[in-house]
């Protein structure tokens, strides 16, 4: 359908950001004619003055990029046809390249500046707003190398990333499966269409997709055992060069996060491995499977069970679930639905899946492509906890604004979990209960549980080089399977081809950061939980952590918000969810 076939109830209304060309072109021509001013303090910021004047400066051009950058890209991506939003996106991009390299002198020119004029510096109240960066800059002073080694370092980068490169390019067009037989026909198999064939209803394609999948790995498994170990040898490396204890502590640093929450979620799950192992049990029961393995765990276990809402229906249930945010947050998400906020429909030449972003100069927006689905009714509640996220951020001063990735998607997964809650205890329907109750489990399978094993995985691996042990095939493998006999248990056979999983996993080409879907599901099915029991938590829940921003690490935020990622209270209260469902979904099986 075209774009201009769709109801405009159903369109956002971008003129929050941007009103007019002309508006656009304004704001172009300002970011533009600012950037030889940037430069020109380049080399003057050990002087109070100039420092200031160029912070403040980088802050106003910063602010008004961000809403034609912003304004351009969502533009382009409601009709990618249209030539003009495509040009406008285009054009950004180009500038977006002359303001980095106009601004890049800023923060190594901070980092070389003597301790002393920093503190001075922070010290000073007509910095205020930009404290925060400054106390980082100060912080990651430790680990910023002389010039002569930093050169050293940069030039050494290329090499050093050739595993990275080698790993995208097998995965993405080396590597060539045998297609898979499906109702009689050939169907192409490629790490695409495998989640989607692992979830037939056909055991038999579930298991070809498997087999197949892993055979392509195997082929190319010693490759992909001695890449890997070069990745995990250049991690190690830059974490030594760089004076960090190991690369765990590296990886973590840039987000203030201590090591003791990435040991303390390993620990915590693997005290708590016995609820999963019962629900992999569960699933092969009402599978009704002798044996069940590894290629089974995708398929949904209840069928015909799909909530199939028009979009104006979802709306309201999801504002019923967010009631106990308190009526506040529920007219905010009704502004959010009625006053052009988000783009609902799919049409021709739209991006595809969903998204939610923001400039600090105008409410957030959310883009949808909404069908009938249960899936699309969370969505919704997601996008919408992002887009909240951001508007209370608003909050904070421009420079303080952004909160970082490690809490990203707290708040959305907060709204997922308090829908998920809203419809197990409101639907009437024991199949659909049962679907819901399903889907929660298997979602705290996938992302809590097997992101928990993943790193495990890497913390083994690194560790393991450190200790000169080398990682080979034969290493890496064994310790995959056992870390999967000890996540899965004995409800499920252990393929042998599971071993190879680690060979086909991208994010362990960036190391220790999937450790982050875990801990964000942990942190707001906690926040969930308090919410739910009430005790005055809304208060906090919106004060320290939604109204947070960035003002501080996303780690001492949480903790604000009672969130303690280093102890087990947060695990706790996130297997009470999980063990309520699990409860619940064996007494309707």
């Amino acid at each position: 359908m075209k774009r201009n076939e769709i109801d405009k109830k159903y369109h956002w209304d971008l003129s929050a950001m941007v009103d007019s060309h002309e508006t656009f072109e304004k704001l172009f021509g300002e970011v533009d004619g600012a950037l030889e001013k940037l430069e020109s303090y380049k080399g003057k910021l050990s002087c109070r003055n100039d420092a200031l004047a160029c912070l403040k400066l980088d802050a106003e051009v910063s602010q008004k990029f961000e809403l034609i950058y912003i304004y351009s890209h969502m533009y382009r991506d409601e009709d990618s046809t249209n030539g003009d939003a495509v040009g406008l996106a285009a054009r950004t991009e180009g500038l977006a390249g002359k303001y980095g390299a106009a601004v890049s002198f800023i923060s190594s020119e901070l980092g070389a500046l003597d301790d002393k004029v920093l503190d001075a510096y922070i010290a000073d109240p007509e910095f205020c707003d930009f404290d925060f960066m400054l106390k980082e800059v100060v912080r990651q002073k430790a680990h910023i190398l002389s010039d002569k080694e930093e050169k050293l370092l940069a030039m050494a980068g290329e090499a050093l990333n050739v595993s990275y490169n080698v790993a995208h390019m097998l995965y993405d067009a080396d590597l060539k499966f045998k297609p898979v037989k499906k109702n009689g026909k050939k169907v192409e198999l490629n790490n695409g269409s495998y989640g989607e064939l692992l979830a037939d209803s056909d055991r038999a394609v579930r298991k070809a997709a498997f087999n197949n999948l892993y055979d392509g790995y195997i082929a190319h498994i010693n490759t992909l055992a001695a890449n890997y170990a070069g990745n995990v040898k250049a991690d190690n490396f830059y974490a030594k060069a760089r004076g960090y204890g190991d690369c765990l502590e590296q990886s973590l640093f840039g987000d203030g996060v201590p090591t003791s929450v990435y040991t303390n979620l390993i620990d915590a799950i693997g005290r708590n491995l016995e609820p999963m192992h019962r629900y992999i049990g569960l699933r092969k029961k009402m599978l009704g499977l002798k044996d069940q393995h590894m290629y089974d765990l995708y398929v949904p276990i209840v069928s015909n069970a799909e909530m199939k809402l028009p979009y104006e229906e979802a709306c309201e249930i999801v504002k019923s679930a967010m009631a106990p945010l308190g009526n506040d947050y529920v007219q905010l998400l009704n502004r959010a639905m009625t006053e052009g906020w988000i783009d609902v429909m799919p049409n021709d030449g739209k991006r595809g899946g969903a998204y939610s972003w923001s400039s600090y100069s105008a409410h957030p927006y959310v883009l949808l492509n909404y069908t009938p689905t249960t899936e699309d009714i969370f969505t919704l509640a997601h996008e919408l906890g992002h887009c909240m996220h951001s508007y209370y951020s608003q909050s904070q001063p421009y420079t303080k604004w952004d909160y970082r990735i490690f809490v990203a998607e707290v708040a959305s997964i907060c709204n997922e979990t308090l829908l998920d809650d809203y419809l197990t205890k409101n639907v009437k329907d024991d199949n659909v209960k049962k679907y819901l109750l399903s889907l929660r489990l298997n979602r705290f399978r996938t992302t809590v549980f097997r992101q928990a094993m993943f790193a495990e995985f890497e913390y083994n691996a690194h560790k393991m080089d450190l200790e000169g042990k080398p990682l080979t095939v034969d290493a890496l493998s064994e310790m995959y399977l056992e870390l999967n006999k000890k996540y899965y248990g004995k409800h499920v056979v252990h393929d042998d081809k599971i071993a190879y999983e680690w060979a086909r996993i991208p994010h362990f080409y960036k190391a220790f950061y999937v450790y982050k879907y875990s801990t964000g599901m942990t942190a707001a099915t906690s926040i969930a939980h308090n919410i739910l029991a009430g005790n005055g938590y809304v208060d906090i829940y919106k004060t320290k952590f939604l109204s947070a921003g960035g003002h501080k690490s996303p780690y001492d935020i949480l903790c604000d918000t009672q969130v303690d990622l280093a102890r087990q209270e947060p695990y706790d209260n996130a297997f009470k969810f999980f063990n309520a469902a699990l409860d619940e979904l064996e007494k309707l099986a």
